[in-house]
């Protein structure tokens, strides 16, 4: 009988496909179930909270991974953190997890937050972790093309074309922009998300920071339910995966 653990988890994506193990590259998914294997000697299942795609990073990831027996949860963080070297992944908590507890279908919101370094010189040490616009962004008009946005609506136009969910309809309980320096941060809440929804969120409110798009234009696209009427797709190094609440 497995014991499922619960492992809370960041990771830089920068070298990564993204979470989900495929056919090839280096995945999350499969550094975190190479290493059970390793401390076990057995093939261990694993589950997330959320498929980061390629490039993206998390600072509060929620996994799930079945061993074959139980084990101090402790000796279970230290042991993948052993084996998951050199990769730039690391479990912060593991924790038994409680019965009938699944990583994704378990999630009752997800958070990210997007990071924008808005200044005239390049970034050198964030030069993976942030998406550089060197043109001024007026963050307030921002804001307010974001407060469109909150509710309860058809994403088409934020949707990737690849996207498999079986309805565009999303609640999004957050979308705010701020500045904190040199940076804009724009944080989004929601119980999911369509594939690269923040991402192409983000990318619209980018227009209306540079004053191409007015705030109501953010209204329009989504009105429109098309990805075409939307904005460009955000670089993916800007995305942290925030946190959960189960």
């Amino acid at each position: 009988m497995t014991v499922r653990y619960k492992l809370l988890m960041e990771y830089d994506g920068s070298g990564f496909i993204g979470w989900q193990r495929q056919g090839s590259g280096i995945s999350v998914q499969s550094v975190l179930e190479d290493a059970a294997k390793l401390f076990t000697g057995v093939e261990a299942a694993t589950g997330a909270a959320g498929r980061t795609d390629t490039g993206v990073h998390a600072l509060g990831m929620v996994a799930h991974v079945d061993l074959a027996r139980a084990y101090d949860p402790e000796t279970v963080r230290r042991a993948l953190n052993f084996y998951m070297k050199p990769h730039p992944v690391a479990v912060l908590e593991a924790s038994e997890a409680p019965k009938g507890f699944h990583a994704r279908f378990s999630a009752l919101e997800r958070r990210y937050l997007y990071r924008i370094s808005n200044r005239p010189s390049p970034p050198v040490l964030d030069r993976h972790r942030v998406w550089w616009i060197s043109n001024p962004l007026d963050e307030k008009a921002m804001a307010e093309g974001a407060a469109h946005l909150v509710g309860h609506h058809d994403f088409s136009t934020f949707r990737a074309g690849d996207c498999q969910a079986r309805s565009p309809f999303k609640t999004l309980d957050e979308l705010s922009v701020e500045r904190q320096g040199d940076e804009v941060h724009i944080r989004a809440r929601s119980r999911s998300f369509l594939h690269r929804q923040v991402r192409n969120m983000v990318g619209t409110l980018k227009m209306v920071g540079e004053g191409r798009w007015s705030p109501d234009d953010v209204k329009k696209a989504l009105e429109a339910r098309a990805r075409a009427a939307g904005g460009p797709t955000a670089q993916p190094q800007g995305l942290y995966f925030l946190g959960v609440t189960y």
